[in-house]
């Protein structure tokens, strides 16, 4: 019994010598893995000089500061555009050089005239790709329509190209414009055009009417030229905007700075511009205003970043449809939300481009043809981030790369598709 007390009394010095051990246990753990910032500095600063308060930036609990947090890089900062570091990650690669079935491209911009050695080289270089047709949609009118056409025509590859007509929109808009326009529309579908478009940005941005305000998309002087496409059977591919962070602060958190920064002209302060979501509400009035009218929304409408928003257009508005242009980056950074949405509308989304870079293309056939993981975008300043494939099944895949063009674009030729 007399042990009793004796055995007590060296459980509590036992207790007291491991409590006091703790902390420089844990300031020596800090120190050899790093976790501690400075030479395991930071004892005692997980909570605050109260003892309670949490650290800044750091969850109440957290009872050491977050590795790294107090430290600074010993060596100069790079340049963004040189910071590339090389992927150490092990996956299973598939290229895709060649689309898996012919393409329509919506969205090409190609000179209008085009010369016959030109039209040649650019034909040469879309058979590798599987691309069947290009539909020029650097649109003109009136004479030089009439010229891009006969050039077409003369050449041996003239089923490969079809050609958009356009509004004129380099003077003021003043009362009467949208019946002029019209007419002209008449003769320019006449004289061989397919379309109207890309009507580009400056639509809604720049354009201004007589009276020196801004033309507003849904203004209802040009409501003869939306009607007469509707009646006519042409689609109307317009360009609104452009992504929503060129109209925000362009500041560090904008995850399109370096764009911004090497294009001035593509940043969009508002005010004393529209805001993004201003030049929206007009796009979406003029879609809803023309139910008759088939309206294709360049680079899905600027939501590819928001793809809940573009399926709430396509619900309320059965006369829209979109493309694929410049934002293939939104797409492959999502895959499976992405891929669920292209099931879903896959009667409203067609192939386009935009800009013809023919190195560009294997990269859409990636993301939509595989299940790739982690690859590179072809754009440092469009995306800092790297491509999933969306894997898309067979029958989607027809309808995004040829089924729903041939579907609404009037005039294409129908050979070398199954």
């Amino acid at each position: 019994m007399r042990l009793r007390p004796l055995f007590l009394a060296l459980l509590a010095c036992g207790v007291a010598s491991a409590t006091a051990y703790l902390p420089m246990a844990v300031d020596a753990q800090q120190t050899a893995t790093g976790e501690g910032g400075q030479g395991g500095a930071s004892r005692g600063r997980g909570r605050g000089a109260d003892g309670a308060q949490p650290l800044p930036g750091q969850e109440r609990g957290a009872l050491i500061r977050r590795p790294g947090a107090d430290r600074e890089p010993q060596f100069p900062l790079p340049n963004i555009r040189d910071y590339k570091p090389h992927s150490t990650l092990v996956v299973p690669e598939h290229k895709v050089p060649r689309a898996r079935y012919p393409v329509i491209d919506i969205h090409s911009h190609q000179p209008a005239p085009i010369t016959q050695e030109q039209f040649d080289t650019l034909a040469d270089s879309m058979g590798p790709l599987n691309l069947k047709i290009l539909v020029n949609s650097s649109g003109v009118s009136g004479d030089r329509l009439v010229e891009a056409l006969a050039a077409i025509k003369a050449n041996r590859n003239r089923d490969r190209m079809v050609q958009f007509t356009t509004l004129d929109f380099r003077g003021p808009v003043a009362p009467g414009f949208g019946q002029k326009a019209a007419r002209q529309l008449e003769a320019d579908v006449k004289a061989g055009a397919v379309g109207i478009g890309e009507l580009n940005k400056g639509f809604g941005l720049t354009v201004k009417k007589s009276d020196g305000s801004r033309l507003k998309i849904d203004d209802p002087e040009l409501d003869p030229v939306w009607e007469a496409a509707g009646r006519l059977r042409i689609p109307v591919f317009i360009h609104t905007a452009d992504p929503q962070e060129f109209f925000e602060e362009m500041n560090l958190k904008n995850e399109r700075w370096l764009e911004l920064a090497l294009y001035p002209d593509r940043r969009w302060p508002a005010p004393p511009n529209p805001s993004f979501n201003d030049l929206m509400g007009e796009r979406d009035r003029l879609f809803k205003r023309h139910p008759k009218t088939t309206f294709i929304a360049a680079h899905l409408g600027w939501h590819a970043n928001d793809l809940g928003r573009l399926g709430k257009m396509f619900d309320e508005m059965p006369n829209v449809y979109s493309e694929v242009g410049a934002v293939l980056y939104d797409i492959g950074r999502q895959p499976r939300y992405a891929h669920d949405f292209f099931i879903k509308y896959q009667d409203r989304l067609l192939f386009g481009k935009d800009s013809y870079q023919p190195d560009e293309f294997p990269y859409y056939w990636r993301v939509f043809e595989t299940t790739d993981e982690y690859f590179d975008y072809y754009r440092d300043y469009h995306a800092f981030w790297k491509l999933y494939g969306i894997g898309l099944p067979d029958q989607v895949l027809r309808k995004l790369y040829y089924q729903n063009a041939l579907k609404l674009v009037p005039g294409l030729s129908r050979a070398g598709f199954p």
